[in-house]
């Protein structure tokens, strides 16, 4: 943790954001439709303030927990753009908790300084990095949402999502190939012009070695879904499995170094 060197700016933007997303998250049995909507935008607003203020403040951080807040913000921009096509989705208590935690974690671990970059096109590769994050999130949110109306289905109860099922798995595929091609490009930026990126020659770690068995995981998933219709409990499974081994590339290496060994990355 490095909580003493979190500024004025960076506490009060952090404790509003965690505030207006604890708004929808806690209260919304007892908020209106507009009342939450609005809620949850501003602590979206407020969240986006606080990354920009840990990316571009006195001091720049980076790390595992920024890593995942900007992830959850990203699974945000793609909740509040669908709200928009399909007003009945219903996931705004989940998104709030996460949003919150995500927070709340980048302050207490706010990560190590950044450095000058080697390369002018490092920080494009690190944004497709984060992108393919927060899409293939994007996926894991909706697959778990998909068994959700799977499950209400056959319990023979209301789907509690909101939108029908055939929309779910449209929207839950999408996302992983969007996330499968941005992958590939980083995978193959960071493998081919290692030298030219990070000034080294490239090497098998810990990071590229989660992230090519995340890579294979969603290439047999999508493989399978346009070749052999995959789709279902195992669809999820498999969804599930990629998201957690291209979470353990980046943000479980580098939990590893500044939790566990609290070594600078």
């Amino acid at each position: 943790m490095i909580l003493s060197s979190a500024s004025p700016g960076g506490v009060a933007l952090t404790l509003a954001a965690a505030a207006a997303y604890a708004v929808p998250a806690v209260g919304a049995a007892r908020l209106s439709e507009t009342a939450a909507r609005r809620a949850l935008l501003a602590a979206w607003l407020l969240h986006a303030a606080t990354l920009a203020w840990s990316l571009f403040g006195d001091t720049p951080r980076f790390g595992f927990a920024p890593a995942i807040s900007v992830t959850a913000w990203l699974v945000l921009t793609v909740y509040v753009v669908e709200k928009q096509m399909f007003p009945q989705l219903r996931a705004r208590w989940a998104l709030a908790f996460l949003g919150a935690a995500a927070v709340l974690l980048a302050f207490a671990f706010p990560g190590s300084p950044l450095h000058v970059t080697v390369s002018p096109w490092l920080s494009l590769h690190w944004a497709l990095g984060i992108a393919a994050y927060g899409l293939f999130a994007a996926a894991a949110v909706h697959a778990w949402m998909l068994s959700r109306v799977e499950h209400s289905i056959r319990q023979g109860a209301e789907p509690q999502a909101g939108v029908p099922l055939l929309t779910l798995e449209r929207l839950t595929f999408r996302f992983a190939t969007a996330g499968f091609v941005l992958l590939t490009g980083t995978l193959v930026a960071g493998i081919f012009f290692s030298e030219q990126l990070y000034g080294r020659a490239f090497r098998w770690d810990h990071k590229t070695i989660f992230s090519v068995l995340s890579w294979g995981v969603f290439a047999v998933l999508l493989l399978g879904r346009f070749r052999f219709g995959l789709r279902g409990r195992r669809a999820v499974n498999v969804i599930y499995i990629g998201s957690v081994l291209l979470l353990l590339a980046y943000v479980g290496s580098r939990f590893v170094l500044e939790v566990v060994l609290r070594r600078p990355a």
